[in-house]
């Protein structure tokens, strides 16, 4: 008798390739009606028909178990549904030959629908097998010959609505860690081109402003502003590649140097501090993108004049003299958080001495 089954129809792990010897090992509770054969006084041609029903019974279960393992748990595929009524004509073949013994059956019949069938399967075999015991007890007056398999058919009942219960459970929870999952990936991936296109369109808006007053008065100017817009737009377009692929990776020091060219674009002056080498690569990749984000709010809400932006191990600030950090925080501060969060890092938002604000991760 089955205690549990496969909750996926992967056929690669070590349950899926040898879980059947499970089934095999129970095999041995048949030497019951196979001594009740071995002394039946039937006619031969109902021995004979007994003997085929065992082993027929035995090969289909087995054969049934390995299939219903590699199936879905809740969705059994059909073949499963037709070798369970072939087990219970295997088994009514034996009567004529060993009358009530056939009873040792009862708990395979219920063990293969609570594991290969489940559901209302598992409902209707292990209450019909409680029935069909105490009943034949009841009719036979045998308490002494039967009581015992009908213990078992009970301790059977109990065991396998508990497995059963418990494997469904295990299976929404796995269904709910998965949901959870995608949603997490889905988030991230949105964040990510949030940061990603936020910063590089704020540049491309000074840039295409920049270039629209100089297209008049001095038009090779104009020209490599355009340039640098064609050469800004190629990047978002490759990192948004890259970030749906989930191989996005930005240099910290690639990242500090984009962000001064766009921080002195628009006309800011810029101090760097300290080497990118000072933060581990793990370090590295949380801390450029929170030094985008950062450029992007200097660059759309701060009206600073100067940006400096300190680099040492296991810390990077970026610090600006403008208007200060104002109102609530929006998706960009609230991504940072979270970015630097998930890489084991602290973020603080601060009034800078400068006036401004500064804003700092530190591991």
């Amino acid at each position: 008798m089955t205690t549990e089954a496969a909750v996926t129809p992967a056929h690669t792990g070590p349950w899926e390739r040898w879980g059947w010897l499970m089934a095999v090992v129970w095999m041995v509770f048949l030497v019951y009606p196979v001594l009740a054969l071995l002394a039946s006084d039937a006619a031969t041609g109902w021995v004979v028909l007994g003997w085929a029903g065992l082993v027929a019974f035995a090969t289909v279960y087995v054969i049934g178990f390995v299939i219903g393992m590699r199936s879905s748990w809740g969705r059994p595929r059909p073949i499963v549904r037709t070798l369970f009524w072939v087990q219970i004509a295997c088994a009514l073949a034996t009567i004529p030959a060993i009358e009530s013994q056939a009873l040792s059956f009862l708990p395979y019949l219920m063990s293969y629908a609570s594991y290969g069938l489940r559901g209302v399967w598992h409902w209707v075999t292990t209450l019909a097998g409680i029935a069909i015991a105490a009943g034949t007890i009841v009719a036979t007056g045998r308490w002494g010959g039967h009581f015992q398999i009908l213990v078992i058919v009970l301790l059977i009942a109990v065991v396998n609505t508990v497995n059963t219960w418990l494997i469904g459970r295990s299976v929404d929870a796995d269904k709910v860690r998965m949901d959870l999952a995608t949603s997490e990936e889905r988030t991230s991936i949105a964040r990510d081109v949030h940061d990603l296109l936020g910063h590089t369109l704020t540049a491309v808006k000074l840039k295409a402003e920049l270039a629209e007053r100089l297209v008049d008065h001095d038009p090779a100017r104009a020209r490599a502003e355009l340039a640098q817009i064609v050469h800004l737009t190629g990047e978002a377009i490759a990192g948004v590649r890259s970030t749906v692929t989930g191989i996005r990776s930005v240099a910290l020091a690639e990242q500090i140097d984009a962000s001064t060219v766009a921080l002195e674009s628009a006309g800011l002056h810029v101090d760097v501090e300290g080497d990118a080498a000072a933060l581990s690569p793990a370090q590295a990749l949380p801390a450029g993108w929170i030094v985008r984000e950062s450029t992007t709010n200097i660059l759309r809400h701060a009206k600073a004049r100067r940006v400096r932006i300190t680099m040492a191990p296991g810390v990077v600030a970026i610090e600006d003299d403008g208007r200060g950090a104002r109102g609530p925080a929006g998706n960009g501060l609230r991504g940072m958080a979270e970015r630097a969060a998930a890489a084991g890092a602290v973020l603080a938002v601060e009034d800078a001495p400068t006036g401004g604000t500064r804003v700092s991760v530190t591991w």
